[in-house]
C-alpha cells in the first residue's frame, strides 16, 4: 500500500470503531480509541485496553503510562511518537480498567489485524501479557520479555517484540527497570546491522513463532 492508501484504510477502520456498539463496552464508551500514529511507522505498540484518559480523549497512551512511554522512546530511541503507530487490542474501556475479556479481544481482533495488514511494521511491540498472547501464547511475560522472535501471522513474517505493559513498570521499580533495558534492545533491533524483515511467507500458518536469535 501506499502511505495514502495506508492512510484511507485506518481511517476507515477506525470510523467502524467509532460506530460499533455491539459490545457493552462499546456502548458504554464516552470515546472509542481505535489507535493512532505514522501510518508507515516500522515500529507498532499494541498494549492492553485504554485507561480513564483514553476514554475520555478517544486516543491511546494519554496517561501516566502514556507519559511513561513517550519518555522512554525519547531516551532509548530518540523518537516520538509520531514516528510509531500504538494501539491496543481492546478499542473501548473495561469498567474500572478492568482486564479484558476473551470475547471483547475476539471481537476487536479484526480491526487490530486489518491495522497490522495495513501498517506492516518491521516490529511489533506487544506490552503486557495481554497482547503478547496474541502472538505468542501460553508463556508468562516475565520470562519472555525483551527476547524477540518472529512470528508468522497471516501469511507475513514480522519480528515481535514483547514487553511489560508501562502501566507495571510504574507499580514496580524492578519492572521499570526490566522495561528500561527492554527499550535498548529493541534499539537494537532497529539499527541497520539487525536481521531484516523476510519476505511475506507463502503458505504459512496463521501463527508460527521462530527464535530470532
Amino acid at each position: 500500500m501506499t502511505t495514502s492508501e495506508k492512510q484511507l484504510e485506518l481511517e476507515a477502520i477506525a470510523s467502524e470503531i467509532k460506530a460499533f456498539r455491539g459490545l457493552d463496552i462499546a456502548r458504554a464508551a464516552t470515546h472509542a480509541v481505535p489507535g493512532e500514529g505514522n501510518p508507515d511507522a516500522a515500529i507498532m505498540f499494541i498494549g492492553e485496553a485504554p485507561g480513564f484518559n483514553e476514554d475520555q480523549q478517544g486516543r491511546p497512551f494519554v496517561g501516566q503510562a502514556g507519559k511513561l512511554l513517550e519518555k522512554t522512546l525519547r531516551e532509548a530511541l530518540n523518537m516520538d511518537r509520531s514516528e510509531i503507530y500504538i494501539t491496543n487490542i481492546v478499542k473501548f474501556r473495561p469498567p474500572e480498567n478492568r482486564d479484558p475479556f476473551p470475547q471483547e479481544i475476539e471481537v476487536c481482533a479484526g480491526w487490530l489485524d486489518r491495522q497490522i495488514a495495513a501498517i506492516h511494521p518491521k516490529i511489533i511491540v506487544t506490552l503486557g501479557r495481554f497482547s503478547m498472547a496474541k502472538f505468542i501464547p501460553d508463556v508468562t511475560i516475565s520470562r519472555v520479555h525483551g527476547q524477540p522472535r518472529f512470528v508468522d501471522f497471516q501469511g507475513v513474517r514480522y519480528i515481535v517484540f514483547p514487553m511489560y505493559h508501562p502501566a507495571a513498570a510504574l507499580r514496580a521499580g524492578a519492572v521499570l527497570k526490566e522495561f528500561q533495558l527492554d527499550f535498548n534492545k529493541l534499539k537494537q533491533l532497529l539499527s541497520p546491522s539487525a536481521p531484516p524483515v523476510p519476505e511475506p511467507a507463502s503458505a504459512a500458518p496463521n501463527i508460527m513463532q521462530t527464535s530470532l536469535f
